[in-house]
């Protein structure tokens, strides 16, 4: 158990020394991969732009009347119902129709999402595009057509728009700073897993230290190198 407890030991002593070795090498390693990922992100990635609107859900269509805690939480679990719809073709086929876009279905719902605010009865419902103008109609045009066709498949309740559809003016992705620090700690990870490698697979003796270790054996004399002449 000792000598096993010995061996890890010097196994360890041994990686540190590699990364002592090699530190110049990891930090222009980690620099390069980090320089790279913020040229990819910066320069080759398209910034990617989103628009959002909410709008809340109601149980009825008279808001007159006193609105009750059950109501409320009825509205809140609906908002789930009416996202199904508010992605359906049916809504989303028409915003396509009214804006006249060139896209199918399935590429603007995938650039639609809708969540509920904080488990309440509001919704919001966002468009993610590299044309903000282009996100924020797409938005627009879905705050207009969805009401309609929620109340056509619920024929209850009611949906209306509290906060228009407005753009960020940043992009939401890429996102330079994260996508360079990752690439940044991926470019270490590698070179260290390299220099690793290299430790474990090599099994030559190089040192008095490996012959002890590999062999078993004391070592009773070492012939050094020389130059003489200018030859070794």
């Amino acid at each position: 158990m000792e000598d096993n407890q010995d061996y890890e030991t010097i196994d360890l002593l041994e990686l540190l020394g590699v990364v002592r070795r090699h530190i110049v090498a990891l930090l222009l390693t980690t620099v390069l991969a980090a320089a790279a990922g913020f040229a990819v992100s910066k320069f080759l990635m398209t910034p990617q732009y989103q628009a959002s609107a909410l709008m809340i859900v109601n149980t009825r269509q008279d808001t007159t009347a006193n609105v009750t805690s059950d109501q409320l939480n009825s509205a809140s679990k609906l908002v789930s119902t009416y996202s199904i719809i508010v992605k359906s073709d049916t809504v989303l086929n028409q915003v396509i129709a009214n804006l006249g876009l060139n896209m199918s279905y399935e590429t603007l719902a995938g650039k639609v999402g809708v969540a509920a605010v904080d488990d309440t009865q509001v919704m919001e419902i966002t468009v993610t595009d590299a044309n903000p103008d282009g996100a924020r109609q797409v938005c627009e045009q879905i705050t207009q057509v969805a009401p309609d066709a929620i109340l056509t498949a619920v024929e209850a309740g009611s949906v209306k728009v509290i906060s228009a559809a407005s753009v960020d003016p940043d992009p939401v992705s890429p996102n330079v700073m994260r996508n360079t620090a990752i690439a940044g700690v991926l470019g270490l990870v590698v070179c260290l897993g390299v220099l690793f490698l290299q430790v474990l697979l090599d099994n030559k003796i190089n040192t008095e230290e490996d012959v002890t270790k590999q062999l078993g054996l004391n070592v009773i004399g070492v012939i050094p190198d020389y130059e003489n002449g200018g030859k070794k």
